[in-house]
């Protein structure tokens, strides 16, 4: 079985585009989970406090696949 080998620069942008789709996820995760905040009755800082949350979970978690994912092929 042969391993293709792959220009650096692909693995850049193929880097960069996880990483790009992962902020999005982590955005639109952010944005239900204050709309769901704000709707069960939380103050505006409160709903923020949650979105902010949910935004630093749900990044740490997307990021730490794409790193697993990037040692794994490397």
């Amino acid at each position: 079985m042969t391993i293709a080998l792959v220009a650096p620069a692909v693995y850049a942008l193929t880097l960069l585009v996880a990483v790009l789709a992962a902020a999005l996820l982590s955005l639109l995760a952010a944005v239900g989970a204050g709309l769901l905040a704000r709707w069960d009755g939380a103050s505006p800082p409160g709903a923020l406090l949650r979105a902010g949350a949910v935004f630093g979970a749900a990044m740490t978690l997307l990021c730490g696949l794409i790193a697993l994912g990037v040692a794994a092929t490397t």
